[in-house]
């Protein structure tokens, strides 16, 4: 058995394609017909989400603690309790394609570390979108953690004591406690999932607050662009007088 798990908090506005993306996943036909089971790890919701995981025919465990470390650990001992060999992870507000499952599998490893890309980057401008895929590595081997794209053999999650408690970079820690314990982990360029560019984080620390340091990186390093700009084009320059 394979099984899934999402961490949430308020996401009723992204749960529900991103649990119909998984459930495509699940079908896949390179699973030879392996059940999958999809836990989300309802953290501290006051809106809808609750009622949109129960709609779309899926398993919840209900925490209260707001804390994403102590979410994937609840949702990963679940499916884990329930006979998990493997456990993927994913986020809320995050899409899978459809061979995510199979070719976490497909890797033979302990564990499967991919990356992610953004589809929809709202009001960010273009500089931002151009950093963002300079420091996204894509290719085998790439040093990147998210969450949103990870998975890992159930005894190995046993052996490296799991998810810490933390708020944020607990899928980091988690890693490096694998790495720790002696694991095989595949870092592949693909499949790659798709994520979100929202700017209200629902953890601190996380992808959300990593967009937006990003932004304000850019327009650091843009400000000496911009004066040198309006220096040259000031009174007296050769710029102006032409």
């Amino acid at each position: 058995m394979i099984g899934v798990v999402i961490p949430a908090h308020n996401e009723e506005a992204c749960i529900a394609a991103c649990l119909a993306s998984v459930q495509i996943a699940a079908h896949s036909d390179a699973l030879g017909g392996e059940e999958v089971v999809i836990v989300v790890a309802l953290d501290r919701c006051s809106d809808g989400t609750a009622a949109i995981v129960a709609a779309c025919g899926v398993r919840s465990v209900i925490v209260h603690d707001g804390n994403v470390g102590l979410a994937r650990a609840a949702g990963a001992a679940f499916v884990i309790g329930l006979g998990a060999r493997w456990v993927a992870c994913t986020d809320a507000d995050s899409r899978v394609p459809r061979d995510w499952l199979a070719c976490q599998l497909a890797c033979a490893a302990d564990a499967f570390c991919g990356i992610v890309t953004v589809d929809d980057w709202l009001d960010y401008d273009d500089t931002v979108r151009m950093h963002f895929g300079t420091a996204e590595e894509q290719r085998d081997g790439h040093p990147h953690v998210h969450g949103a794209n990870m998975g890992f053999s159930a005894a190995m999650y046993l052996r490296c004591g799991g998810f810490p408690p933390l708020s944020a970079h607990e899928d980091v820690a988690m890693v490096d406690a694998l790495h720790r314990a002696g694991a095989h982990i595949a870092r592949r360029a693909t499949p790659v999932v798709i994520t979100s560019a929202r700017r209200v984080a629902r953890a601190q620390g996380g992808f959300a607050d990593y967009l937006l340091a990003l932004e304000a990186r850019t327009r650091l390093l843009a400000a000496p662009l911009l004066e040198t700009t309006v220096s040259d084009f000031g009174p007296g320059s050769d710029a102006h007088a032409a």
